[in-house]
């Protein structure tokens, strides 16, 4: 079996269980009503399988968030990954990895601002100590990137500012 089938294999089991995967979600921004957010720490556990409650990531398969280039880099780029999910040769801090990352903004609804609790808490935690993400910056990259319609490249990611 191949990598990409292993990867999606474990994406597949690992996401069964999530209830978002069976009500769409709103993809617009949270209403001005709102008295709270998003849980962004909560919202991460539908990254654990993959990136693991450090952030650490598997060697070898999943890359880690912490210290990642890719998370602490241009706002753009997480928010881009989320929504798009990225697939192909990936180099986070010197090592590459050869994998797929399912779009959460499409196949497993998140809203704007669910997105931006989620790369909030990982911008901020694991040792990253990047800027917090808006809803409004979601709003901007999804609008910005609507049209597509495949996972990212790391060319890709490297494009966006």
């Amino acid at each position: 079996m191949n990598v990409f089938a292993i990867v999606a294999l474990i994406l597949l089991v690992a996401c069964a269980g999530e209830k978002a995967a069976n009500t769409p979600a709103d993809t617009t921004t949270a209403s001005a009503t709102t008295t709270a957010g998003p849980d962004g720490e909560a919202l991460y556990g539908r990254c654990i399988a993959c990136h693991q409650s450090t952030g650490a990531g598997l060697v070898g398969a999943f890359p880690p968030l912490a210290g990642s280039e890719w998370v602490t880099g241009p706002v753009s780029r997480p928010i881009a990954i989320v929504l798009h999910g990225v697939q192909g040769a990936l180099t986070v801090a010197g090592t590459t990895y050869h994998g797929a990352m399912m779009p959460y903004g499409t196949n497993i609804p998140m809203n704007d601002a669910e997105v931006a609790a989620v790369l909030t808490y990982v911008r901020t935690h694991f040792g990253n100590t990047a800027s917090p993400v808006t809803a409004e910056q979601v709003t901007q990259v999804r609008a910005a990137t609507s049209s597509r319609t495949t996972p990212l490249t790391q060319r890709d990611l490297e494009a966006l500012r």
